[in-house]
Protein backbone atom coordinates (compact mmCIF):
# COMPACT_ATOMS: atom_id res chain seq x y z
CA UNK A 1 0.00 0.00 0.00
CA UNK A 2 1.46 3.50 -1.45
CA UNK A 3 1.90 5.87 2.13
CA UNK A 4 -0.26 9.43 0.98
CA UNK A 5 1.52 12.39 1.61
CA UNK A 6 0.62 15.65 1.77
CA UNK A 7 2.94 19.50 1.46
CA UNK A 8 2.31 22.30 3.19
CA UNK A 9 4.16 25.30 1.83
CA UNK A 10 5.67 24.89 -2.09
CA UNK A 11 8.40 27.22 -2.03
CA UNK A 12 11.89 26.85 -2.86
CA UNK A 13 12.49 23.82 -1.09
CA UNK A 14 9.57 22.07 -1.25
CA UNK A 15 9.47 22.18 -5.25
CA UNK A 16 13.28 21.42 -5.34
CA UNK A 17 13.93 19.25 -2.89
CA UNK A 18 11.00 17.64 -0.94
CA UNK A 19 8.41 16.80 -3.96
CA UNK A 20 10.71 15.28 -6.08
CA UNK A 21 12.62 12.77 -3.53
CA UNK A 22 9.23 11.11 -3.01
CA UNK A 23 8.45 11.45 -6.57
CA UNK A 24 11.54 9.33 -7.43
CA UNK A 25 10.42 6.54 -4.73
CA UNK A 26 8.05 3.48 -4.38
CA UNK A 27 6.17 3.11 -2.01
CA UNK A 28 4.86 6.70 -1.13
CA UNK A 29 3.11 9.51 -3.18
CA UNK A 30 2.52 13.33 -3.14
CA UNK A 31 -1.55 13.02 -3.28
CA UNK A 32 -2.23 16.53 -2.50
CA UNK A 33 -0.45 20.01 -1.98
CA UNK A 34 -1.38 23.06 0.46
CA UNK A 35 -0.15 26.58 0.20
CA UNK A 36 -1.82 30.07 0.91
CA UNK A 37 -0.52 31.27 -2.69
CA UNK A 38 -3.18 30.29 -5.43
CA UNK A 39 -0.77 30.95 -8.14
CA UNK A 40 2.41 29.51 -6.57
CA UNK A 41 -0.18 26.18 -5.85
CA UNK A 42 -1.46 26.35 -9.93
CA UNK A 43 2.70 26.63 -10.76
CA UNK A 44 3.82 23.47 -8.53
CA UNK A 45 1.02 21.42 -9.34
CA UNK A 46 0.85 21.62 -12.62
CA UNK A 47 5.02 21.14 -12.78
CA UNK A 48 4.85 18.07 -10.78
CA UNK A 49 1.20 17.02 -11.74
CA UNK A 50 -0.72 16.56 -8.28
CA UNK A 51 -4.31 17.71 -9.12
CA UNK A 52 -5.85 17.74 -5.06
CA UNK A 53 -4.54 21.52 -4.18
CA UNK A 54 -5.56 23.13 -1.17
CA UNK A 55 -5.42 26.82 0.61
CA UNK A 56 -6.58 25.24 3.58
CA UNK A 57 -5.30 22.54 5.87
CA UNK A 58 -8.00 21.43 7.42
CA UNK A 59 -9.97 20.69 4.57
CA UNK A 60 -7.08 18.80 2.93
CA UNK A 61 -6.58 17.09 6.03
CA UNK A 62 -10.32 16.03 6.26
CA UNK A 63 -10.36 14.78 2.35
CA UNK A 64 -6.93 13.26 1.99
CA UNK A 65 -6.70 10.68 4.80
CA UNK A 66 -2.89 11.24 4.50
CA UNK A 67 -0.13 8.90 6.36
CA UNK A 68 2.17 11.73 5.96
CA UNK A 69 2.78 16.07 6.02
CA UNK A 70 5.62 17.71 5.38
CA UNK A 71 5.75 21.18 6.28
CA UNK A 72 7.39 23.75 4.31
CA UNK A 73 6.25 27.00 5.46
CA UNK A 74 8.18 30.24 6.06
CA UNK A 75 9.74 29.25 9.67
CA UNK A 76 8.01 31.44 11.77
CA UNK A 77 4.62 29.44 10.20
CA UNK A 78 5.79 25.92 10.94
CA UNK A 79 3.90 24.85 14.71
CA UNK A 80 0.25 25.63 13.17
CA UNK A 81 0.25 23.22 10.38
CA UNK A 82 2.53 20.73 11.74
CA UNK A 83 0.20 19.67 15.22
CA UNK A 84 -2.78 20.06 12.83
CA UNK A 85 -1.75 17.28 10.98
CA UNK A 86 -0.23 15.49 13.83
CA UNK A 87 -4.15 15.67 15.61
CA UNK A 88 -5.37 14.53 12.10
CA UNK A 89 -3.18 11.44 12.85
CA UNK A 90 -0.11 12.30 10.25
CA UNK A 91 3.42 11.72 11.11
CA UNK A 92 4.88 14.81 10.28
CA UNK A 93 8.32 16.26 8.36
CA UNK A 94 8.88 20.24 9.59
CA UNK A 95 11.57 22.19 7.92
CA UNK A 96 13.98 23.54 10.79
CA UNK A 97 14.16 25.04 12.48
CA UNK A 98 10.88 23.38 13.70
CA UNK A 99 9.70 26.16 15.75
CA UNK A 100 11.07 29.81 16.17
CA UNK A 101 10.11 29.79 20.03
CA UNK A 102 10.87 27.53 22.89
CA UNK A 103 7.31 27.02 23.74
CA UNK A 104 5.94 26.32 20.09
CA UNK A 105 8.96 23.60 19.76
CA UNK A 106 7.69 21.68 23.05
CA UNK A 107 4.17 22.16 21.97
CA UNK A 108 5.19 20.61 18.66
CA UNK A 109 7.01 17.50 20.56
CA UNK A 110 4.37 17.31 23.13
CA UNK A 111 1.63 17.15 20.28
CA UNK A 112 3.77 14.00 18.25
CA UNK A 113 4.07 12.16 22.04
CA UNK A 114 0.24 12.48 21.90
CA UNK A 115 -0.73 11.40 19.04
CA UNK A 116 1.80 8.16 19.17
CA UNK A 117 3.22 9.70 15.73
CA UNK A 118 6.70 10.91 14.55
CA UNK A 119 8.40 14.19 13.71
CA UNK A 120 11.06 14.78 11.60
CA UNK A 121 13.24 17.56 10.99
CA UNK A 122 15.37 17.34 7.97
CA UNK A 123 18.43 17.67 9.57
CA UNK A 124 20.58 15.96 6.83
CA UNK A 125 23.92 15.21 8.36
CA UNK A 126 22.07 13.30 11.41
CA UNK A 127 20.68 10.86 9.49
CA UNK A 128 23.78 9.71 7.56
CA UNK A 129 24.89 6.11 9.08
CA UNK A 130 28.22 7.66 10.37
CA UNK A 131 26.13 9.58 12.60
CA UNK A 132 24.07 7.52 14.24
CA UNK A 133 27.24 5.10 14.53
CA UNK A 134 28.65 8.51 16.59
CA UNK A 135 25.78 8.67 18.63
CA UNK A 136 26.10 4.82 19.45
CA UNK A 137 29.54 5.36 20.53
CA UNK A 138 28.69 7.99 23.05
CA UNK A 139 25.56 6.19 24.81
CA UNK A 140 27.63 3.04 24.63
CA UNK A 141 30.27 5.18 26.90
CA UNK A 142 33.16 5.23 25.08
CA UNK A 143 33.93 8.87 25.47
CA UNK A 144 32.93 8.92 29.53
CA UNK A 145 30.56 11.37 30.31
CA UNK A 146 30.42 14.47 28.25
CA UNK A 147 32.11 17.44 30.30
CA UNK A 148 32.39 20.42 27.30
CA UNK A 149 31.82 20.28 23.31
CA UNK A 150 32.65 22.79 20.46
CA UNK A 151 30.34 22.93 17.23
CA UNK A 152 30.91 25.43 14.81
CA UNK A 153 29.59 25.92 11.38
CA UNK A 154 29.52 27.68 8.10
CA UNK A 155 27.62 28.39 5.24
CA UNK A 156 28.14 29.72 2.03
CA UNK A 157 25.00 32.35 1.74
CA UNK A 158 26.29 35.23 2.66
CA UNK A 159 23.93 36.59 -0.32
CA UNK A 160 20.95 34.41 1.39
CA UNK A 161 21.06 36.18 4.82
CA UNK A 162 21.62 40.18 3.40
CA UNK A 163 17.92 39.82 1.47
CA UNK A 164 20.07 39.40 -2.46
CA UNK A 165 18.58 36.43 -4.67
CA UNK A 166 20.65 32.92 -3.85
CA UNK A 167 23.14 32.62 -6.03
CA UNK A 168 22.43 28.91 -6.70
CA UNK A 169 18.70 28.85 -7.56
CA UNK A 170 19.20 31.49 -10.29
CA UNK A 171 17.05 28.55 -12.17
CA UNK A 172 14.57 26.77 -9.79
CA UNK A 173 11.05 26.96 -10.09
CA UNK A 174 10.98 29.08 -6.75
CA UNK A 175 13.74 31.23 -5.46
CA UNK A 176 13.98 31.53 -0.92
CA UNK A 177 12.62 34.27 -0.25
CA UNK A 178 14.12 37.47 1.67
CA UNK A 179 11.32 37.82 3.79
CA UNK A 180 12.11 33.99 5.30
CA UNK A 181 15.83 34.43 5.76
CA UNK A 182 16.83 38.26 6.11
CA UNK A 183 13.45 39.40 8.09
CA UNK A 184 14.52 39.64 11.77
CA UNK A 185 11.25 40.01 12.67
CA UNK A 186 10.52 36.67 10.96
CA UNK A 187 13.44 34.76 12.38
CA UNK A 188 15.50 35.49 9.77
CA UNK A 189 19.29 34.36 10.46
CA UNK A 190 22.38 32.10 9.96
CA UNK A 191 21.38 31.09 13.90
CA UNK A 192 17.58 29.64 12.40
CA UNK A 193 18.92 29.48 9.42
CA UNK A 194 21.48 27.05 9.85
CA UNK A 195 22.81 26.65 13.28
CA UNK A 196 19.78 24.59 13.45
CA UNK A 197 21.67 21.80 11.63
CA UNK A 198 25.22 21.77 13.60
CA UNK A 199 23.18 21.58 16.92
CA UNK A 200 20.85 19.28 15.54
CA UNK A 201 23.91 17.21 15.33
CA UNK A 202 25.73 17.40 18.76
CA UNK A 203 22.20 17.09 20.41
CA UNK A 204 21.23 14.23 18.99
CA UNK A 205 25.26 12.64 19.31
CA UNK A 206 25.69 14.14 23.10
CA UNK A 207 22.67 13.48 23.89
CA UNK A 208 22.99 16.87 26.01
CA UNK A 209 20.52 19.69 26.14
CA UNK A 210 21.55 23.56 26.69
CA UNK A 211 20.07 25.21 29.89
CA UNK A 212 20.89 28.76 29.77
CA UNK A 213 23.24 30.85 26.47
CA UNK A 214 24.93 33.91 25.86
CA UNK A 215 25.65 35.26 22.77
CA UNK A 216 27.64 37.89 21.01
CA UNK A 217 26.69 37.83 17.32
CA UNK A 218 27.86 40.14 14.05
CA UNK A 219 24.61 41.53 11.67
CA UNK A 220 24.05 41.36 8.04
CA UNK A 221 22.70 45.03 6.18
CA UNK A 222 18.88 43.41 6.86
CA UNK A 223 19.40 43.24 10.29
CA UNK A 224 19.84 39.48 10.51
CA UNK A 225 22.57 37.71 12.17
CA UNK A 226 25.87 36.90 9.61
CA UNK A 227 27.71 35.62 12.33
CA UNK A 228 27.14 33.92 16.13
CA UNK A 229 29.46 33.70 18.80
CA UNK A 230 28.13 31.81 21.91
CA UNK A 231 28.42 29.86 25.00
CA UNK A 232 26.19 27.40 26.93
CA UNK A 233 25.93 25.45 30.14
CA UNK A 234 24.10 22.15 29.69
CA UNK A 235 21.89 20.01 32.01
CA UNK A 236 24.44 18.04 33.35
CA UNK A 237 27.16 20.51 33.83
CA UNK A 238 28.87 20.65 31.00
CA UNK A 239 29.95 23.44 28.42
CA UNK A 240 29.56 24.26 24.93
CA UNK A 241 30.72 26.37 22.57
CA UNK A 242 29.01 27.57 19.66
CA UNK A 243 29.87 29.31 16.36
CA UNK A 244 28.29 30.44 13.13
CA UNK A 245 29.20 31.73 9.96
CA UNK A 246 27.14 33.00 6.66
CA UNK A 247 30.25 33.84 4.57
CA UNK A 248 32.17 31.10 3.99
CA UNK A 249 32.92 31.48 0.04
CA UNK A 250 30.99 29.57 -2.40
CA UNK A 251 33.30 27.32 -3.95
CA UNK A 252 33.77 26.08 -0.67
CA UNK A 253 30.79 25.76 0.82
CA UNK A 254 29.23 24.20 3.79
CA UNK A 255 31.12 22.71 6.91
CA UNK A 256 30.50 21.69 10.01
CA UNK A 257 33.44 20.95 12.51
CA UNK A 258 32.11 19.36 15.94
CA UNK A 259 34.23 17.96 18.69
CA UNK A 260 32.59 16.32 21.93
CA UNK A 261 35.12 15.90 24.89
CA UNK A 262 34.57 12.86 27.79
CA UNK A 263 36.04 12.51 30.95
CA UNK A 264 37.53 9.12 28.84
CA UNK A 265 37.80 10.74 25.44
CA UNK A 266 36.69 12.95 22.76
CA UNK A 267 34.80 12.20 19.19
CA UNK A 268 35.97 14.73 16.86
CA UNK A 269 33.63 15.38 13.48
CA UNK A 270 34.57 17.51 10.66
CA UNK A 271 32.22 17.11 7.21
CA UNK A 272 34.99 19.19 5.21
CA UNK A 273 38.13 16.77 5.91
CA UNK A 274 35.52 14.07 5.68
CA UNK A 275 36.90 12.34 9.71
CA UNK A 276 34.89 10.72 12.10
CA UNK A 277 37.70 10.30 15.02
CA UNK A 278 37.12 8.62 18.48
CA UNK A 279 40.27 9.15 21.06
CA UNK A 280 40.47 7.29 23.81
CA UNK A 281 42.68 8.14 27.08
CA UNK A 282 43.81 4.47 27.04
CA UNK A 283 44.81 4.40 23.32
CA UNK A 284 41.91 2.33 22.11
CA UNK A 285 40.77 5.16 19.48
CA UNK A 286 38.80 4.11 16.72
CA UNK A 287 38.57 6.01 13.15
CA UNK A 288 35.51 5.39 11.14
CA UNK A 289 36.21 6.11 7.13
CA UNK A 290 33.76 8.17 5.92
CA UNK A 291 34.29 9.36 1.83
CA UNK A 292 34.52 13.04 0.88
CA UNK A 293 30.96 12.40 -1.09
CA UNK A 294 29.57 10.95 2.32
CA UNK A 295 30.60 13.48 4.14
CA UNK A 296 28.89 16.23 2.10
CA UNK A 297 24.53 17.41 2.52
CA UNK A 298 22.46 15.30 1.03
CA UNK A 299 19.18 17.33 1.43
CA UNK A 300 17.13 14.14 -0.15
CA UNK A 301 18.12 11.74 2.46
CA UNK A 302 16.15 12.82 5.34
CA UNK A 303 13.08 13.14 3.25
CA UNK A 304 13.62 9.34 2.53
CA UNK A 305 13.37 8.30 5.81
CA UNK A 306 10.59 10.33 6.31
CA UNK A 307 8.85 8.39 3.73
CA UNK A 308 9.93 5.16 5.07
CA UNK A 309 8.20 6.10 8.58
CA UNK A 310 5.42 6.77 6.74
CA UNK A 311 5.41 3.45 4.73
CA UNK A 312 5.49 1.64 8.37
CA UNK A 313 9.33 0.86 7.80
CA UNK A 314 11.62 0.61 11.13
CA UNK A 315 13.83 3.25 11.03
CA UNK A 316 16.10 5.35 12.60
CA UNK A 317 15.33 9.03 13.68
CA UNK A 318 18.02 10.81 14.33
CA UNK A 319 16.12 14.04 14.48
CA UNK A 320 12.74 13.69 16.22
CA UNK A 321 10.21 16.18 17.93
CA UNK A 322 12.62 16.28 21.39
CA UNK A 323 15.66 16.64 19.20
CA UNK A 324 13.68 20.02 17.44
CA UNK A 325 12.52 21.07 20.83
CA UNK A 326 15.84 20.92 22.60
CA UNK A 327 17.56 22.89 18.86
CA UNK A 328 14.61 25.53 19.17
CA UNK A 329 14.63 25.86 22.78
CA UNK A 330 18.78 26.25 22.67
CA UNK A 331 18.61 29.48 19.40
CA UNK A 332 15.80 31.00 21.14
CA UNK A 333 17.87 31.79 24.09
CA UNK A 334 20.61 32.32 21.90
CA UNK A 335 18.75 35.45 20.08
CA UNK A 336 17.15 36.56 23.33
CA UNK A 337 21.06 36.60 24.55
CA UNK A 338 22.25 38.63 21.99
CA UNK A 339 19.11 41.24 22.13
CA UNK A 340 19.99 41.78 25.84
CA UNK A 341 23.66 41.33 26.35
CA UNK A 342 22.55 38.95 29.29
CA UNK A 343 23.28 35.25 30.14
CA UNK A 344 19.81 33.89 29.01
CA UNK A 345 17.86 30.76 30.56
CA UNK A 346 16.17 27.98 27.60
CA UNK A 347 13.28 27.56 30.44
CA UNK A 348 13.93 24.20 30.91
Amino acid sequence: MTARIGVVGVGWWATFNHIPTIQDMTGASIVALCDLDPQRLSVAGDRFGIANRYTDIDEMLAREQLDGVMVSTPHVAHTKPAIAALRAGCHVLVEKPMATSASDGRAIAAAAQKAAKQVLVPCGMNFTPFTIAAARMVRDGRIGTVRHAVCQMGSALDDLFAGEPMLETKDHLFRPPASTWADPKKAGGYGWGQMSHALAWLFYVSDLNAESVFCMDGKSKTGVDFYDAAVARAGNGATIALSGSSTVPKHVGMHMDIRIYGTEGCLLFDNERARLELRRLDGADELLEITQSEAEYDGALPVRVFADICMGKEVVNAADGENGARVTETLDALYRSAASGQLEETGR
